[in-house]
Order: C-alpha cells, then structure tokens, then sequence
C-alpha cells in the first residue's frame, strides 16, 4: 500500500475544518518536534490506515483526526508544521480484525504511540478498552464498536532540550560497583526530609538528605525498580491495589506519570543530573518481555491494535492466542526485526538523552529467546554488544523466566553480569545451619566460578544478592518461618514458600533481647559473607537498617506502608547501617577483594603459593573427610596476598586475609593459622563484637574463641622493612583508618518522619 507522496490537507471528522498535513519522514520513529514542526511516524506491517487523533491540553478532548498521508517501508508517516511541545495525541488504527490468524484492528480503540516520550493521564478500567465485545458469546472473536479514548492515557510531544551543565557519568569500574536496589515511592514516600510535593517523586530522589544518605552509606549504585510508564491491573484495582512495583509496563520510552512531581518529563533528567553530581550511578530496572496488554482476553492499549502479529509472540499453530513465556498473558516478539529496534531505540533513548548509566533486565532470558529456544548468540545479545553506546554501559541480566530453558545463570555473553540467584539461596541455606552447604558457600563466596569462569568473564559477571524486591527482607528471614501475605487479597496463596529462613524459636517481632541479638549478628553474618564475597554486591534498600515488610514476601501490590520504607529507624538499626558502613569501606580499601581472577584453590607452582585455602578449625586445610562431612559448618577462608597478582606472572602483594565462617549455634575454637615471619593477625571484623573500632593482634596458633553463628576477618600484619610488601602495608593501614573514619563518619540518618500523607 502506498499513498500520495505530495502534501495535502484531509477532511476532518471533528469539527469540520481541514488540517494542513505533510508527507514527513518515516524516521525516527514516533512524534520528533525538530523547531518548526512535529513528525509523526508509526510501524504496523500489516494496517490499511493510521488516523492521528489530537486532543486538547488535557486530553479530555479529540478535536481533530488526520490520516497519516505515508506509507513507507512498513512505517506511516506525516509532517505537521503547526504541531508544538505539549500537543496531545492517539493513533486509531485500521485493519483486519480477524484473532484467527492474529489480527486484532479496532480504529475504535484510541492507541498510545509506542514511542510516546510522555504519557497522559491513566487507564481507567471500563468494558471500551477491549477490542471485543465482553460477556459475548464469541468471546474475544466478537467485536466492539465503543470508543475508549475516554480511558485511556495519550501521549504528548516533548521538546528534549535540557541543560546538563557540567554534569558527568561517573562511570563506576565494575570491580567497585555495590548496588543498592530501591524503589522510587518506596524509597521517598515517608522520608522526613521530602516535601509533600516531593514524597513519591523523582523530585523526592534530589532532595540533600536523600543524596547524604546514599553517599554516606558508600553504595554506588542505585538500581530503581522500573519507572517506564506501566498499568494498575484491573484485578488489584477492583481489590483497592496497585501495580506497586511496575512490573506491567504500557510505554517504553515513557517514565510513569505519577512519579513526575511536574508536567515535564526533564524532571527525570534532573534527577539523573543530582545523582551523578553526587558521583551516584542511575541503573534502570527494564520490562521488555511482556507488556500490560495480556493475553487474548487483555485490553487493546497501543501494541495489539497497531500490530498484534508482529509486536507479539503467537502460537504457530493457532495464533489467536498467545505464547506466554513470562506468566503474564503475553511476550514481546523481539525476533521482529521492528520489535528488536524498539527496545534497543528505547535502551539508547534512555542511556543517551536521559544518561542513564546501565539496566537490569526483567526476565532477561525471553529477550535471548529466539524461536528455537534461548541462545548466547540471539540478535537481541548481538545488538547490544555490538552497540557502542550500549555496549559501554552496565547491563545486568535476571537469567531466568517460565518458559522452556527457561534457567540460563551463566549462559550471558560477556559484558553482562547476572542476577545470580545460587548465591542467595547457598548462603541462606548456611547461615540458618543447614548441613552439607560448606563446598556450595566456597564456590559462592569465589563469584560462582563453575557458571562464569569462562570466555574470559570475570568475577564481576556474578551479581551476588542476598534479598531482592521480590522475596523476604533480610529482616524478615531472620524473623518469619512463613510468609504472610494476607493483606495482597489471595488468602496468602501467592508469593514463594521456599524462603530458607528461621524465625529462631519467635514467629515475627520479640521483645526478647536475646533472641534480638542473635538477630542482629545474623543480619550481620550476611552483610559481611556478602561485602566480603568475590563478584558484584546487591542491596535492599532498607535492610542496611532492618526494615521490615511483616513478613510480606510479594508487596508487588503494597503501594502503602508495607511497600515504603519507614524511616523511623531503631537504635538497633541505626547501628547495623554503621557496620554495613563500615563493611564497604573495608571491602573498597582492599584490592584482592575485586581482583578480576577467579579462585580455584590450586596451587601454583612458579609463584610458590595458592590463591585460596580452605581451612579446618585446626588452622590446618580441610581434608576430605572434614569436606565430605555433612556436619561441618566452620571452617576459614585464607587469601594469600601474594597469589593476588592481576593477570601476571609474579607474586602479587595485597595484604593476606583470613576469614572465618561459623553457622554452628556454639562457640568453636578455631586455631589461628601460622604467620610468616612471626608476624601477627589482626581481628578486622568480628560479628559479635561490631562496634569494635580497633584492629585486635593475635599470634600464629591462637585459638580464638569463634562465637555461635558469627563471621570473623582478619588481616596479616605487613612484613616490616619489606618493600615487596608496599601495597599490603598500604591496604593494611588505609583499613586501620578506616576504623577511624567509620567511627566519625556516620550514616546520615535524619529524624523519624511524620505520618505518610493518604494515598490517593
């Protein structure tokens, strides 16, 4: 199909007047204001005619409907010169509409551009918003003759012109990169510190409190939980909840309206700006397997009445229904070559004009899904390493989805890190004292080095997390047994039963101080395992100061105070934010723990010495009985600093480091082991004693008294006189100082904040 390549003007349906319309360009994609005029250009393989629909400011009203004079190469298109920043529109597209063979046109259904870089008001749920007719007979073969533009969010054209000033990325090395995941509302919503205007918002992230606090705690990443433009399912909103965590998302280059404290999406550039000011990395939490359309009985939005069978996955046999890789009804078709440009067109939109610094990618292995299954070498991993912005930012991988194959940790290509979820459930399973986990946790501790210790990856690649937004709090796994997630409306059917926690003796809250301490050293005890551990550390945000969710493990749909975070923090969690402090600031100032070789424990022979030993109580490396032994849960980790050499072939000189590792309940004695040179350890970090502020010697063949269910560090004291040894004797003292700068430099907490306004 093709139409007239010269200007004119189309009759209009509303109102009667005739609109000037050129023939424009087919690229780029979506409306491009360029000084002068906006160009609007829209991709359906298989439509007979686009109708740009313009409404008023507010979008509460249609008042022109223009059809897109242009055809070309799949792409409808047209110029309008007197078009601005701020106008409002919709698509109504024509076509088949015949589900059989996945063809689902209905011009009755207003469509947001897919491109649209600002969204307009909100779904609201009415029987218009569905293609077909619903409660027919023909179910979703019938079809439905309402408008529905009353319903749904426009789009509106925006001028991208901002000022970053003398903004830079700080461009973080992986080897010091520490995540710290978060939610935008959650995060801001009850802060002390933020206006009303501002809780919620992207305006919130910037205010100075927000910024100390991140900054003070020594994170350098924050993660956000996704902030596309996304949909409240009808099923929560009939049950008074919201899609809280926006995992159902409507517009991919669009951030969601009600994290905008303003009607200008540059609100989103400031943020960034603030961030990276603060020398704070932005990473994005991306959807691009599924959006909020559904499955065959799902609401027609944007993706489904411009072109169903190309945006989507379809059964091959019966394409009226959908492949549903992902359990929410549908799954983004990226082996369309179009479909594959919008969501690259939208990672570059959002890593170029908005300077994000990476993305963590939902259900990352359906987007390397071809259709014979997953495979390192999909176009939609080509595209992203061959790009060359792309390839220069973080790209983080959940490995895994429900689909056939579904579970690929370590299957990535390199330049990506994944989500490594072994980890999570490893060192759970440990510190609760499960028996048999002691050569698991060595594998996990040493980045995963079966699953990425190939193609030249490095440790980084294993994003280690002990907790996530989806699952328990870290004080809640020390807490509850059981989940409890009656407040979501499924009679606590939903959420993962499988949390590998121990509530020790208590179901929830205790006022009792010993079991709160025991508590507290294991909250600890996995602080320290995951600050000490090699590959990249992720936080929740919260857990540094024990926020708890009362044993919620799926908020998904907690947009109140289950979801946010309370700032009103306890002493006691006061004091656990100062040791995570203090973790990272130990974990920065020592090279061996981001060295970019893998662990073995393997002997070598021209440097004399191995990389990693594994040690008994006895100070002694383990034997096969004491590994084979089920009941083993102590035991050392000792790091040789002179086999910490980066990819050389000479001794390294980091400082040596030993680590102990007990989830027994008792007291062990473990035998500190020998000490070239006579020379001396000293206690770093000791679970049970975290307020210690100095660094404690102790001599070769000390038996120190290892406390039930603790974590110990310790550092070799550097040789004197010996140069060989400068950077040791530099690590050694920069963690001495460390200990000094920890105790003055607090967390900066501000007071408890007031009652969170009422959601409206």
């Amino acid at each position: 199909m093709s139409q007239s390549p010269f200007a004119r003007s189309t009759p209009s349906s509303h109102g009667g007047r005739r609109s000037r319309i050129e023939t424009g360009s087919p690229f780029p994609l979506g409306a491009t204001w360029d000084g002068r005029g906006v160009n609007f250009a829209l991709f359906s393989a298989n439509a007979t005619k686009v109708e740009l629909c313009l409404f008023d400011l507010l979008g509460e009203k249609e008042v022109e409907r223009i059809e897109l004079p242009e055809y070309t190469s799949e792409v409808f298109h047209g110029y309008l010169p007197e078009a601005r920043p701020g106008q409002v529109y919709g698509y109504r597209v024509h076509g088949p509409y015949e589900p059989d063979v996945g063809h689902r046109f209905n011009p009755n259904k207003l469509l947001l551009d897919p491109y649209a870089k600002q969204h307009l008001g909100e779904v609201k749920w009415d029987p218009a918003l569905f293609g077909y007719t619903i409660g027919s007979a023909d179910g979703d073969l019938s079809y439905d003759e309402r408008d529905s533009a009353a319903f749904v969010p426009k789009a509106r054209v925006v001028d991208e012109a901002f000022t970053w000033g003398d903004e830079r990325r700080p461009k973080i090395p992986w080897e010091r990169t520490i995540f710290y995941e978060t939610h935008v509302k959650g995060f801001t919503q009850r802060h002390p510190s933020v206006t009303d205007a501002d809780r919620g918002k992207f305006a919130g992230l910037m205010n100075p409190d927000v910024i100390a606090y991140i900054r003070s705690l020594g994170v350098t990443s924050v993660e956000f939980l996704p902030v596309h433009s996304f949909v409240d399912d009808s099923y929560l909103v009939e049950k008074g909840l919201r899609n809280y965590w926006g995992y159902n998302t409507l517009g991919f280059f669009a951030p969601d309206p009600r994290y905008l404290a303003s009607p200008f999406v540059n609100e989103f550039k400031e943020m960034v700006s603030t961030f990276h000011h603060a020398g704070i990395e932005v990473i994005l939490d991306v959807v691009y397997n599924h959006t909020a359309e559904g499955n065959e009985n799902g609401p027609t939005l944007s993706f489904k009445g411009i072109d169903n069978a190309s945006y989507y996955r379809l059964m091959p046999d019966n394409p009226r229904y959908y492949i549903n890789d992902t359990g929410t009804g549908n799954t983004v078709n990226t082996s369309h070559p179009r479909v594959m440009q919008m969501v690259t067109d939208s990672l570059r939109y959002w890593a170029g004009e908005m300077r994000v610094d990476g993305f963590r990618f939902d259900l990352a292995t359906i987007l390397a899904r071809e259709p014979n299954g997953f495979s390192e070498e999909s176009s939609f991993l080509h595209a992203c390493q061959q790009d060359p912005l792309l390839s220069q930012v973080k790209l983080i991988a959940e490995p895994w989805d429900c689909g056939p194959g579904g579970y690929q940790v370590g299957r990535f290509p390199p330049g990506w890190a994944e989500w490594n979820d072994g980890y999570r459930d490893t060192i759970r399973s440990f510190w609760r004292g499960d028996e048999g986990k002691v050569a698991a946790v060595v594998s996990k501790i040493s980045a995963s080095a079966d699953l990425f210790d190939k193609r030249g990856r490095k440790p980084w690649a294993s994003v280690n997390f002990l907790t996530a937004h989806d699952g328990f709090t870290l004080h809640d796994l020390v807490c509850y047994n059981d989940k409890h997630n009656e407040a979501n409306g499924e009679d606590n059917r939903d959420g993962h039963s499988h949390n590998l926690s121990n509530n020790y003796g208590v179901e929830g809250l205790s006022d009792d101080p010993d079991l709160n301490e025991l508590r507290f050293r294991q909250l600890r005890n996995f602080f320290a395992t995951l600050m000490f551990s090699r590959g990249t550390p992720m936080i929740l945000a919260g857990d540094e100061f024990a926020r708890t969710q009362n044993g919620n493990n799926n908020a998904y749909a907690q947009d109140n105070e289950i979801g946010w975070i309370d700032w009103d923090v306890t002493a006691e969690g006061v004091g656990l934010a100062e040791f995570v402090k203090k973790l990272i600031m130990i974990r920065q100032s020592l090279p061996m723990l981001r060295r970019g070789r893998f662990l073995h424990g393997t002997y070598d022979e021209e440097l004399g010495v191995k990389d990693v030993a594994w040690l008994a109580t006895s100070g002694e490396e383990m034997s096969a009985a004491e590994w084979s032994d089920a009941g083993t849960r102590c035991f050392g980790v000792l790091l040789d600093g002179r086999a910490q050499s980066e990819g050389i072939r000479r001794p390294g000189n980091d400082a040596t480091m030993l680590m102990i590792l007990n989830a027994h309940h008792d007291v062990v004695n473990f035998v500190l082991p020998e000490a070239p040179g006579g020379r001396r350890w000293r206690c770093v970090i000791d679970t049970n004693l975290p307020d210690r502020e100095e660094l404690a010697p102790f001599a070769f063949g000390t038996e120190y008294m290892v406390t039930g269910r603790s974590f110990l560090v310790f550092l070799l004291e550097p040789a004197v006189g010996d140069a060989s040894t400068e950077t040791a004797r530099r690590s050694f003292v920069h963690v001495s100082e460390t200990f000094l700068q920890a105790s003055i430099d607090k967390v900066h907490f501000v007071s408890a904040a007031p009652d969170a306004p009422d959601e409206e």
